[in-house]
């Protein structure tokens, strides 16, 4: 599937209606990967929002990474409310919340769809439901991800999430995360591919999960679906790990980061990560990933002349803009080493 065929589009949601959508949603289940640490403060909220779910047939994997706050308390009790097995507590590697989520994925039951889950949201009741709904349709690999309501720490609401009017793809994954994490569901077709990519993404030591995610799905032609209705509350608070990113301020700090190196440092690591699973891309988005891997091994002007060409792009054109003068000054740039031959 190309980048042009994928549209952020509010049309996609189908009725549940027909014989063969209503077999396709009996037989889904959803495995729900929850990354905890010290999550105490807002964790129970989040449990009693997943318990609420219209759709009822979800199981839960918690993955804490050494709390000391009561927050492995906080699921046990959760898990004696439930049948046994339905929720399951187990050990993080202790690294940080990409690592634990990579963790769960890798631990997850194959054949089944996932649900990244952040513990400081509330879900709305039909969250997991409107994520099923829109996959069921859905042949290949499929990923939804959904807007969100942004609230201070005692979800007051302080408002939407963003709008993206460009489509969502391979070519706008590879420079920008923006299929969020904390609403993403994969069908099992996807979850599949990101289980396979586990190893790699876990050794190119990737900065964020979501952003991983996003470009291994898109690169493998799934179907994308950005759903414009907010599908939980966003709690915004002192120790949230990632936080926002649409202020004046949090754009003012990711454009700090991407002429200051960092940036280039977190899509090398991306290209560590895509590299040894681009057997698994399409024909052309495969194409991409290996131009662009190799204009990143180019003097500044010459690199930003490449990405241009590549059609690559940000969804502001002040993002596209900064992004390309980032790529000329340099900071883009990656370190030449050999790479494994192409298959």
């Amino acid at each position: 599937m190309s980048d042009a065929s994928i549209h952020h589009s509010p049309q996609i949601l189908v009725p549940l209606t027909g014989p063969n959508l209503k077999r396709r949603l009996a037989r889904n289940e959803v495995t729900i990967l929850l990354a905890s640490y010290q999550g105490a403060a807002y964790i129970e909220a989040q449990l009693d929002s997943i318990a609420s779910q219209s759709f009822r047939d979800w199981r839960l994997l918690v993955s804490d990474d050494g709390s000391s706050d009561g927050t492995q308390a906080i699921v046990t009790r959760f898990a004696k409310r439930h049948p046994r097995g339905r929720v399951r507590l187990v050990t993080g590697p202790g690294l940080g919340a990409t690592r634990n989520f990579l963790h769960l994925v890798e631990n997850a039951p194959d054949g089944e769809m996932l649900a990244f889950c952040d513990q400081d949201d509330v879900w709305f009741s039909d969250k997991l439901a409107r994520a099923v709904r829109a996959l069921a349709e859905v042949e290949g690999p499929g990923h939804y991800a959904a807007r969100t309501i942004i609230t201070r720490s005692d979800l007051r609401p302080a408002g939407g999430s963003r709008r993206f009017a460009r489509p969502f793809g391979f070519r706008n994954a590879l420079v920008q995360a923006c299929m969020a994490g904390n609403t993403s569901v994969f069908n099992a077709q996807a979850a599949e591919l990101l289980k396979a990519g586990v190893p790699a993404a876990r050794l190119a030591d990737v900065e964020s999960h979501d952003w991983w995610a996003y470009q291994l799905t898109s690169g493998a032609g799934a179907r994308l679906i950005h759903d414009p209705q907010p599908a939980l509350f966003y709690r915004q608070h002192g120790r949230s790990v990632m936080g926002r990113n649409d202020t004046a301020a949090a754009m003012a700090t990711r454009f700090g980061k991407l002429f200051a190196g960092e940036y280039g440092n977190w899509v090398g690591a991306n290209l560590a990560a895509l590299m040894p699973m681009r057997d698994r891309l399409t024909p052309e988005n495969r194409a991409i990933l290996e131009a662009f891997h190799d204009a990143l091994r180019l003097p500044g002007p010459l690199a930003a002349q490449r990405l241009r060409g590549l059609g690559l792009y940000r969804h502001t054109t002040v993002g596209t803009a900064a992004l390309l003068a980032a790529a000329t000054m340099g900071r883009l740039r990656q370190p030449r080493s050999p790479r494994s031959p192409r298959r």
